[in-house]
């Protein structure tokens, strides 16, 4: 399941403050495991049903940073888009998503440097409503006008 605004790319000049646009998906088991693949994170509580219910968590989550994947998805994609360069990003994990939890991503414009290109966005991933990750993200937003 992905549920996605149109992709392509806002430029600094068509940005306003409370812009937001937002990614929805499914975590899987096959999500999960091509994560653990490509970052080499194969911690068992995120693979490993009977090492994970062992653990604070009951039973296996995903990767916090396969859920933050998802901000980078609708900041690269969305808001603003394509062209768009990431300088940084501030994470806190509120709560595991599990194998099979509906995410839904969402990026908010909180504040415009028209001169530097800069922009400040409310970074968020929610299941049923409720925070698991909240945060905010740096980046260098493309423009019309070149340089």
């Amino acid at each position: 399941m992905l549920d996605n605004h149109a992709r392509g790319t806002i430029c600094i000049e068509d940005l306003e403050i409370g812009m937001m646009r937002s990614l929805t998906k499914q975590v899987t088991d096959r999500d999960i495991e091509l994560f653990a693949e490509v970052s080499t994170d194969r911690n068992p509580v995120h693979l490993d049903d009977d090492f994970a219910r062992d653990t604070i968590f009951q039973g296996r989550i995903a990767h916090g940073m396969l859920s933050a994947g998802l901000i980078s998805a609708v900041i690269g994609e969305q808001l603003p888009g394509h062209g768009t360069i990431y300088m940084g990003q501030q994470l806190s994990f509120l709560a595991p998503v599990r194998p099979g939890d509906v995410v839904t991503a969402e990026v908010t414009v909180m504040e415009i440097d028209h001169q530097k290109r800069r922009v400040t966005l409310k970074t968020e991933c929610k299941i049923d409503g409720k925070p698991v990750l909240k945060g905010e993200a740096k980046v260098l937003a493309p423009s019309r006008k070149f340089d």
